[in-house]
């Protein structure tokens, strides 16, 4: 018997996700007003021989911020580097980084909001003046040190473009915030993986899988992925609208797109808070997840499907929830609590 490790596992769902993610702009569905943005952007640098200005990307997860950024490296000709905000830990690896790079090449900071604050400092006179000065030594001997740095791009991405502080959101040039998709997006997308994979499937399918991806591309080819699996030990390789609606049932995704997850934080906010309003702690803690992915993850797809309510006291169940789980409002004087903007 064939083991795996986990290490193979991950570089396995890498290459999947590698397989289908676009790389050129024309094959990029959805998020025109950005993509827009970004091909005159790019088309103007290019006729300038400059590098691109520096980019941000937010947005939940899963909505193409990594594939947009390896696609305006290869629009530029240019290399990608990349890494993640919670990796760079001191100032050393970041001069590391930058003082590598050719003139032109793109530098992908993933999570750039969980970078820590000391380090981000450093990028502040990278981006702007492309240089930056690193200490040498400690105590008496300590010295500063100025890199000359290329003309480079930075991209940053996040999914809390809230935490990111003033003077670093300053110094992007191109600032863009990816919405969840439409369901016709959503579809083409689908349709378009199934053709880089193989996979036989009819418009019908292709549009139910498309309807329980709650607006994101990565969980729809996650989805197309377990049908796929599905449809080829019991539906002779070819997906259909029924195929599809018995494989995403027996995975516990309903028509709306919620998951077992999300009927349990549902659940618990109805059953054993009386709808609300109650605390994110403390639905972190009854159905066993931690509260940033129970935040960054879930809660919003519940609140922009009209399940839930965050107010000044806590989240509330809306009567679309209860209707959703066939029980009779238990706190109806609680949906008149105004939503905390």
């Amino acid at each position: 018997m064939t083991t795996h490790t986990s290490e193979e596992f991950n570089q396995r769902n890498a290459n999947f996700d590698n397989t289908l993610r676009p790389t050129h702009f024309d094959d990029f569905t959805g998020q025109e007003k950005i993509r827009d943005r970004l091909m005159l952007a790019v088309e103007a640098a290019l006729q300038r021989k400059e590098p691109l200005d520096h980019v941000l990307l937010s947005g939940p997860p899963g909505l193409g911020k990594t594939t947009l950024a390896f696609i305006l490296g290869e629009a530029m000709g240019v290399h990608v580097k990349t890494t993640s905000g919670p990796v760079i830990d001191k100032p050393g690896d970041l001069a590391g980084l930058l003082t590598s790079l050719e003139p032109g090449d793109l530098v992908f900071i993933d999570e750039i909001h969980r970078m820590q604050r000391s380090v981000e400092e450093y990028l502040y006179s990278a981006m702007e003046d492309f240089v930056i000065d690193i200490m040498i030594d400690q105590g008496p001997n300590a010295r500063s040190v100025r890199l000359e740095l290329p003309h480079f791009t930075l991209v940053g991405a996040t999914t809390r473009s809230g935490l990111i502080s003033a003077p670093l959101r300053s110094r992007f040039g191109l600032t863009n915030r990816l919405d969840y998709y439409q369901l016709p997006d959503l579809t083409n997308i689908v349709t378009r993986s199934a053709g880089k994979l193989n996979i036989s499937i009819d418009p019908q399918g292709a549009t139910e899988i498309a309807a329980r991806a709650r607006g994101t591309p990565r969980i729809a080819n996650n989805l197309l992925r377990r049908v796929r699996d599905f449809a080829q030990v019991r539906a002779d390789n070819h997906i259909t609208q029924p195929v599809a609606d018995e494989a995403l049932c027996l995975l516990e995704i309903d028509p709306k797109g919620l998951d077992e997850m999300d009927i349990r934080i549902l659940e618990t906010i109805v059953h054993k808070f009386n709808g609300g309003p109650v605390g994110l702690s403390t639905i972190a803690v009854s159905v066993g997840e931690e509260t940033d992915t129970i935040e960054e993850v879930y809660e919003p797809y519940l609140i922009q499907q009209g399940y839930l309510q965050r107010t000044p006291k806590g989240r509330v169940a809306t009567p679309m929830c209860y209707e959703r789980l066939g029980v009779k409002s238990l706190n109806s004087s609680a949906q008149g609590e105004l939503p905390l903007r």
